[in-house]
């Protein structure tokens, strides 16, 4: 199979489920902290809706099996999610995954990829560096959007082991356990999962506007960046009445750019 192939790709059905410790540990992997029992807690649990991006990632999986393109080679480029209704405390449900769009990016290529259940639909955009020049459609540049002056600011300082622990909710890309791997993709030693950053960020972001993170109604981003485990991430949102526009730093580094948040 080539990638001109997987164009409107039918990537099956899967049936998913979770259970409450399930959703802690999400929770946990992507820092809330322990005097949040409504996060960690079953007695009061209410699911994070970012928890959707993890649960749909065996689409990508299903893709990169295809043969199409090396998964050990790629890289997330951008994420969304919608929310269709609360995430129960425990569940299982069939989700279904297709291609949505292959690009053509001369030096190299992208693939969307989508997936949706009756609870969520996710889509990601896979980086395929040095894979193009295939004669397909180059598609639409990267959304450029400045944010208005910040209203809130935060920062969030993640574990040594936050990459290992988060890879424990089904990613088990080896860019962020293998250093061998890592360095093959440029990285001096695994990276953070950009589904972390943007789970952090996501949680956070919701005190912007005064929502609790289960309120999530909606979220994207472009994975700029990686962050390496260890590092403090630097968050700044302007908002507009439930709607939080947002980026993520370290340093002078952008990780996470034209993201938005829209919480209920």
């Amino acid at each position: 199979m080539d990638l001109k192939s997987l164009i409107g790709q039918d990537l099956g059905a899967q049936i998913v489920s979770y259970d409450e410790l399930d959703a802690i540990l999400y929770a946990l992997a992507v820092g809330a902290p322990p005097d949040r029992t409504d996060l960690i807690y079953e007695r009061d649990l209410r699911v994070l809706p970012s928890y959707g991006c993890a649960l749909g990632l065996w689409a990508v999986e299903a893709c990169g099996a295809t043969g199409a393109y090396d998964p050990h080679r790629s890289l997330h480029a951008s994420q969304g999610l919608t929310v269709n209704r609360p995430m129960p405390k425990k569940a299982e449900f069939e989700m279904t995954g297709r291609v949505a769009a292959v690009w053509d990016k001369g030096k190299a290529s992208m693939v969307d990829i989508a997936a949706e259940c009756e609870f969520f639909e996710v889509t990601y955009s896979i980086f395929l560096p040095g894979v193009g020049d295939w004669g397909g459609e180059r598609g639409p540049s990267a959304e450029k959007k400045e944010m208005q002056a910040p209203s809130w600011t935060a920062s969030f300082q993640t574990n040594p082991n936050q990459a290992v622990l988060y890879r424990l909710t089904g990613d088990l890309h080896p860019i962020h356990v293998d250093p061998e791997v890592a360095k093959a993709n440029t990285f001096d030693r695994p990276i953070l999962h950009g589904l972390c950053t943007l789970g952090i960020a996501a949680r956070e972001a919701a005190s912007a506007v005064g929502a609790h993170p289960s309120d999530l109604k909606s979220l994207k981003a472009r994975l700029a960046a990686p962050v390496l485990p260890g590092a403090a991430i630097d968050m700044s949102a302007a908002t507009d009445g439930n709607v939080v526009d947002f980026e993520v730093h370290v340093g002078d580094s952008a990780v996470l750019k034209a993201a938005q948040a829209e919480y209920g």
